[in-house]
C-alpha cells in the first residue's frame, strides 16, 4: 500500500499523487495526501476541507481572499452605479490606490460609452502608455 504523507501535500505534488490515487474513496486519498489530524484518543480524522482547497489552490483557483487589509469592508469591483440623483461616486478605495488627494482636479472627457477622467494637475501628470503618475518637471527658470 502506499505510504502515509507525514506533512500535508501542496502544488504539483498533490495533484500527482491524487492522480495516483483515484481509485481509492476521497477520504483515503485525503489521509494519503496528509490532510489528516491524530485526535486524543488515538483516532484518525481526516480534514477533506483543508484537503479540497489544496487541490483547488494547486489548480490555480484559491478559495481565500488573502488581499485584504483587514478583513472589513467590500473588494474594488471596478464598477459604478448611477444612483437615483444622477451622480456617480467614486470610492475612496480606487482615489487611495491612485494617490489622490482632496482638492485634485480632473477634465472630463465623455466618448460614445465610456467617460475619461484626466487630472489636471500641474506637479503630477497621468502616464498615458502605463498608467502611473509620473511627477513634471516644473519649469522655475526666470528670463
Amino acid at each position: 500500500m502506499t505510504e502515509t504523507a507525514t506533512t500535508p501535500l501542496t502544488g504539483k505534488a498533490l495533484l500527482q499523487k491524487v492522480k495516483e490515487l483515484e481509485h481509492l474513496r476521497r477520504r483515503e486519498t485525503a489521509k494519503l495526501c496528509g490532510y489528516y489530524s491524530t485526535t486524543k484518543n488515538q483516532q484518525i480524522r481526516v480534514n477533506l476541507t483543508s484537503f479540497y482547497n489544496a487541490v483547488l489552490a494547486a489548480k490555480g483557483i484559491p478559495l481565500s481572499q488573502e488581499g485584504r487589509k483587514d478583513g472589513r469592508g467590500r473588494e474594488a469591483t471596478y464598477r459604478a452605479i448611477v444612483h437615483k440623483n444622477g451622480q456617480i461616486v467614486i470610492g475612496t478605495t480606487y482615489t487611495e490606490s491612485m494617490g489622490l488627494i482632496p482638492g485634485d482636479k480632473f477634465d472630463i472627457k465623455l466618448g460614445y460609452k465610456h467617460i475619461h477622467l484626466i487630472q489636471v494637475d500641474s506637479d503630477r501628470t497621468l502616464d498615458e502608455n502605463n498608467g502611473s503618475l509620473e511627477e513634471a518637471e516644473a519649469d522655475n527658470s526666470e528670463d
